[in-house]
């Protein structure tokens, strides 16, 4: 069984917005709301300023809070890593969606349940790779099997220093990046 993570390559964002639109389409995401976002950050003091632009999306973590909130199982954990809602059982709630540290949970209005980034699990399943990474220009996002040491990602992440968002909070994410300055968060 593959154990999935992404890896995104800050330094390769170009900013052109090609994940988040091919995530919307792919995924019929409501207008309103994102599975995938980039956030433009500047840093420093005027003239030495820093931008960075930083992909968003879930982090599928091994330790998911939104998976043990979850008052009717519709969040859970797949055996390959990923965390995936059953949207029958959802009963919107908003209980994973408070529980999430990274904030890309939203409820689907009008379907009434609680949705999120899946890496795209439909494709998973025809062997293809998830839409944001698939569009992506700049060969940013790069996704793969962690536990296959000939993988793209586990090769990536042995030649360079990964980092994962809010490490603090003990999510253990398995959504990494390089080649990005410093940060807190």
């Amino acid at each position: 069984m593959p154990r999935y993570v992404m890896v995104i390559d800050q330094s390769r964002c170009v900013g052109c917005m090609a994940c988040v639109v091919a995530c919307k389409r792919e995924n019929d995401v409501p207008a309103e709301h994102y599975r995938t976002r980039v956030v433009e950050m500047v840093r420093g003091e005027f003239p030495r300023l820093r931008s960075e632009l930083r992909s968003e999306l879930c982090n599928h973590c091994d330790r998911p809070p939104c998976v043990n909130i979850c008052p009717t199982g519709a969040s859970y954990k797949q055996a390959d890593g990923t965390v995936q809602i059953n949207h029958r059982k959802c009963v919107g709630c908003k209980a994973c969606i408070t529980a999430c540290p990274y904030d890309v949970r939203y409820i689907n209005e009008e379907h009434g349940y609680a949705d999120k980034c899946s890496f795209c699990q439909h494709r998973l399943k025809e062997g293809k790779e998830p839409a944001c990474v698939a569009t992506c220009i700049g060969r940013s996002r790069m996704f793969g099997d962690l536990d296959d040491p000939n993988s793209e990602v586990s090769k990536i992440l042995r030649e360079n220093s990964g980092r994962v968002l809010k490490q603090e909070v003990g999510t253990k994410p398995n959504v990494y990046y390089i080649n990005q300055f410093p940060r807190k968060s």
